[in-house]
């Protein structure tokens, strides 16, 4: 059936009526949306998001495990631990998004049916009976808080949406996640998990994940330290949220009511206080900072290093650092005894500070004596009396032992075959050796190496001495310690492999105080490469060990340098170290001795010379020793500085063989016969036993020879007692027995010991007088630096 032509006209008009105004409708809308976009521009531009910025927030230090050490507040006092999605609990998510904002992946930062909700409740009610905010919403609130009228609602509904416009919902999710309150000065999930359950938000349970979800509702009033029973009802309440969405099972949630609420009183963590501290002034625009602490031994040797300098005199402080040698992280670090404790200046920092390093330079003199090929590790050195130039170092103890290997006298911290030492290295190329290897050495401005630096006469830091120190277990290389997971690690050289491995050998030689290898079984316990050093006027004490796993320095004494008398590094800072040894993580064989590298072998070797034994020259072989030689090279004894009248190391002359006189040139005999004599070091001999001497002696000159400058030495003689002569103290006096004695047969300075330990120093035959205290047998030695000497004994009767 076709149209009428009426029909068909009248619809052909109606046609163009309706299309002009379908769009002039669609003009207006578009107008209007148009004007909407440009008004939103401008407003967003007028009224920018008031988005935090990084600069000058809060900050916190954590250790490797993500422990938080310590947290800076912001200028605000705000506690707030940064952290992403990915860096808590997925259970916290899910009650966080299931009780706060389900459809919060979906909306556009407003939840309309929500929203419509909450204004019938309040028509009805007359008052706000339920928000409707979303998720997106309470961010808006918590970077620009809104009154709760309906103004407030509709500002913080338009900062939502312009939240979604410019950030992703991960974005708009991690700003909750950093600065939801939880009561008090705590901001963000994680700081409140840590402040409130000790434990970061990536372990949280069910229960602690919902108690957490819902305490920025009503922070103050549900604080879980303060009120418990209100916080576990809120939590309850999420939880059946979650079964009643199906998100946890009925059994998830009854275990979890189980759980009691009980949160820790609100104290911001104080670990490794000083370090935490330095990274932050190292790193002041980052809000996270990670480092290489093991939380648990920091906080074990911390208290360890209370309870420690709890019987040490007042003011005293202690510093303390343990470094892994595999990678020179530190995994403890101590700067003082107690932070903020103002009689021990607890703010200092004495793991950076500069300090006389004692002793504890000695073995890397002894590394670098090795490498040179001065010594080997039982080359005879003589600790005895001596003047370099203007400087005459004595022992702590001021006593001397006469001839020594270099092995004890390492072992022994032995000041003048140190200084010996230092004397033919050169102190300058010392210190630019070390400096070389990143431990720098401190001296006054316009002050030159001088060899002093080997007994303390400079400024080390304790960092600087573990990164060289750990070079003896990383076959000579040290480098810089890391502090940080991101720091690069620093190697350097310090020893060759063989030097190193020498070196440790040397040290790990020395038993630990109080046992002794044939009556103590020390296998159980890690072998310890270990030195102790003092400084001048007992200023600073020090014990510095190694492992294979880990390399730990002790520091004692007082940061504004007053004296600690009678506080020493063998009896102060030693027994801490070993401690803190004992306590650390054990790598497996520990105990068991490392086999040499291939630039290190053992041989037998002799003194006085020094050399090999050969089998073919067993006369000049006084004492055999068994000694690590470098390379296989067999430096022979160091010959003498000050001796100029004597003939050190090998001496070949001709004897009558048939009565054993020593000819000089132009004397001849029927039968002649070559005899090698091996001599001693000049300052050696009054150390020496009658046998010894007998041996070094040469023979006497056959009559009618002529002088050959052999005898040549000052006749020294002791007057004022015969050798073995008897002495006491007047009857009835408390006064002890005095002697007067004078050194005859020499111009010379007179260095006097009695019982090897150093008394007086008088010049030329001045008188020198002693108090004998105890009785008994005494030796008393009258010594030059030229090596004539003379020696008697004494018997104290009273």
């Amino acid at each position: 059936m076709t149209a009428s032509p009426d029909t068909a006209a009248t619809h052909d008009a109606a046609t163009p009526r309706r299309f002009p105004r379908l769009r002039r409708w669609m003009r207006r809308i578009g107008i209007a949306i148009a004007a909407l976009l440009v008004v939103a521009f401008v407003l967003d531009r007028l009224f920018p998001l008031p988005l935090p910025t990084d600069s000058g927030g809060s900050t916190v230090v954590l250790a490797r495990d993500g422990t938080p050490l310590r947290a800076f507040a912001d200028a605000e006092g705000i506690w707030r631990y940064p952290v992403t999605p990915d860096d808590v609990s997925p259970l916290y998510l899910d009650a966080l998004l299931g009780y706060e904002d389900r459809w919060f992946h979906r909306h556009p930062g407003i939840n309309p049916v929500a929203a419509a909700r909450a204004l019938g409740q309040m028509v009805a009610n007359r008052r706000i009976v339920s928000g409707g905010s979303t998720l997106t919403m309470q961010v808006a609130r918590i970077l620009e808080p809104q009154s709760r009228s309906l103004g407030g609602k509709l500002r913080q509904a338009l900062r939502a949406l312009q939240l979604e416009a410019h950030l992703s919902k991960r974005e708009i999710l991690t700003l909750y996640l950093d600065r939801a309150p939880f009561g008090g000065t705590l901001q963000g999930v994680e700081a409140a998990s840590w402040a409130y359950l000790g434990k970061s938000a990536r372990q949280l349970s069910h229960a602690e994940a919902a108690l957490l979800a819902v305490l920025p509702q009503a922070p103050s009033r549900l604080r879980p330290d303060r009120e418990p029973e209100r916080a576990r009802a809120a939590r309850d309440k999420v939880l059946d949220r979650m079964v009643a969405l199906g998100v946890w099972t009925p059994a998830q949630v009854h275990d979890a009511r189980v759980e009691s609420v009980v949160a820790r009183t609100l104290e911001p963590p104080l670990s490794a206080a000083l370090l935490a501290e330095r990274l932050r002034s190292a790193q002041p625009r980052a809000r996270r900072i990670e480092t290489t602490i093991d939380i648990e031994l920091q906080r074990a040797l911390e208290g360890r290093v209370r309870d420690y300098l709890a019987r040490l005199p007042e003011r005293t402080s202690a510093a303390l650092l343990v470094v892994d040698n595999a990678d020179l992280a530190a995994r403890a670090y101590v700067g003082s005894a107690t932070f903020g404790d103002e009689a021990r200046l607890g703010h200092v920092d004495m793991v950076r500070a500069w300090r006389s390093p004692g002793s504890t330079l000695k073995p890397f003199l002894y590394g670098l004596a090795l490498d040179d090929g001065l010594i080997h590790s039982e080359s005879l050195l003589v600790d005895a009396p001596q003047s370099f130039g203007s400087y005459r170092p004595g022992n702590f103890d001021m006593a001397f032992n006469g001839p020594v290997g270099a092995a004890e006298s390492l072992r022994l911290s032995l000041n003048v075959p140190a200084v010996d030492l230092l004397d033919r290295v050169g102190p300058v190329r010392f210190a630019a050796r070390l400096a070389n290897t990143g431990l720098t050495l401190r001296l006054p401005r316009g002050v030159v190496p001088n060899l002093s630096v080997i007994l303390g006469g400079a400024g080390v830091r304790m960092e600087d001495l573990v990164g060289a120190y750990a070079s003896l277990n990383r076959k000579g290389v040290g480098g810089r310690v890391r502090y940080t997971n991101d720091a690069l690690q620093q190697d350097r050289r310090v020893l060759s492999e063989g030097a190193a491995w020498i070196v440790r050998e040397m040290l790990e030689a020395n038993p630990r105080p109080g046992y002794r290898a044939d009556t103590f079984d020390t296998g159980a316990k890690p072998r310890v490469a270990w030195k102790t050093g003092t400084s001048y006027g007992f200023r600073d004490a020090w014990a510095i060990g190694g492992t294979r796993r880990h390399t730990v320095a002790v520091w004692i004494g007082r940061p504004d340098g007053t004296p600690l008398p009678g506080q020493y590094g063998a009896v102060t800072a030693l027994p801490l170290m070993f401690q803190v040894v004992d306590s650390l993580p054990r790598a497996a064989l520990s105990a068991v001795p490392d086999a040499p590298p291939s630039s290190v072998t053992e041989t037998e070797i002799c003194w006085p010379l020094g050399l090999a034994y050969d089998a073919a020259s067993a006369t000049t072989c006084h004492q055999k020793r068994k000694a690590w030689i470098l390379d296989g090279v067999v430096p022979p004894t160091l010959p003498e500085r000050e001796a100029s009248h004597w003939t050190s190391g090998l001496v070949h002359v001709r004897v009558d063989a048939k009565t054993g006189a020593r000819l000089t040139a132009g004397c001849t005999a029927d039968e002649e016969r070559g005899l090698d004599v091996a001599r001693w070091p000049a300052l050696a001999y009054p150390w020496l036993s009658r046998e010894q001497r007998r041996r070094a002696n040469l023979p006497p000159r056959a009559a009618g020879c002529v002088a050959d400058g052999l005898d040549a030495t000052h006749s020294l003689r002791i007057d004022g007692i015969n050798d073995g002569g008897a002495i006491a103290r007047a009857p009835n006096s408390d006064k002890p027995a005095m002697l007067r004695l004078r050194a005859l047969g020499t111009t010379e300075d007179v260095t006097w010991l009695v019982n090897g330990r150093v008394e007086a120093q008088t010049s030329g035959s001045q008188p020198f007088e002693h108090a004998f205290a105890d009785t008994g047998a005494q030796t008393v030695t009258a010594m030059t630096p030229t090596g004539a000497w003379a020696q008697v004994g004494v018997q104290v009767l009273r």
